[in-house]
């Protein structure tokens, strides 16, 4: 009976065990990242990457910057994500961040607009209100619809910010994402809005910036002048799980350069 009763411990204590480890062994086989939007299809194709190299689940929640920062502050993902650097206060609360990519900023017009060039403070008299219409700046007579996105976006943080336009902007449409922006401006004639260049689709006409036009080249030795740059965020005093860390290596190693670049973005590395 004695012996009996020590075996049914035995064997309690070993399926316990195996459940604890199947737990653990759960918890290292996915990563979670929340945030950018405009980092979408950077993010997609690093995660599928890892995914088919590691054999690790990748899941890439796309709720914009500033939701992806708290994500990663409350700990509700692994890595979050953001498409403008971390603020002071952000940095302050115990965040860090590591810039995997540059993304140029493109301002993008209807491919009916014959506008193809303007200067950075002239695009920030625009935003602002001081121009009102194209016939102002060499296009059609027809008031400038502007188009932008909601706030707490990091593209719309980035844009704002570049062009010192924070608090002064009276947006026709603020838009989630950035695929609505382009499809906003796709159609309408008299509408201007700002979209990540990796996103920048041919059913609108991206303009030139003091002159240098948005691409990989000009973006990375900057002479293109709104850009930003695409963020991982994690925690300064929480390491990472086994697969939240092999994931960071493999975003931030050299082999992950030609994922970027193909994305639309240009690495770091």
């Amino acid at each position: 009976m004695k012996i009996k009763k020590t075996m049914v411990i035995c064997l309690a204590a070993v399926m316990i065990a195996a459940i604890f480890a199947a737990c653990g062994k759960n918890e290292t086989k996915n990563v979670s990242t929340d945030g950018s939007t405009s980092m979408e299809s950077v993010i997609n194709s690093l995660g599928e990457a890892f995914e088919a190299e590691n054999g690790i689940s990748f899941t890439y929640n796309p709720t914009g910057s500033g939701s992806g920062i708290q994500a990663a502050l409350d700990g509700s993902c692994d890595i979050g994500l953001s498409s403008r650097d971390l603020k002071n206060e952000e940095l302050d609360s115990g965040l860090e961040q590591t810039v995997i990519a540059y993304d140029g900023i493109a301002i993008i017009v209807n491919p009916e607009n014959p506008v193809s060039d303007l200067k950075l403070e002239t695009l920030a008299e625009i935003y602002k209100g001081k121009i009102k219409n194209w016939k102002e700046i060499g296009g059609n007579d027809g008031e400038i619809v502007l188009i932008g996105r909601e706030a707490g976006s990091g593209t719309r943080d980035g844009f704002e910010s570049i062009t010192g336009t924070e608090n002064a902007i009276k947006y026709k449409q603020e838009l989630t994402s950035t695929g609505d922006v382009i499809t906003a401006v796709a159609g309408n004639p008299a509408a201007i809005g700002y979209a990540s260049l990796s996103a920048v689709k041919d059913t609108v006409k991206a303009i030139a910036v003091n002159g240098v036009s948005p691409s990989e080249k000009t973006v990375k030795d900057k002479s293109y002048a709104v850009q930003r740059d695409f963020v991982l965020v994690t925690k300064k005093d929480k390491p990472l799980s086994e697969s939240a860390q092999k994931f960071f290596d493999f975003a931030t190693s050299e082999k992950a350069a030609d994922i970027i670049r193909n994305a639309g973005a240009v690495p770091v590395k």
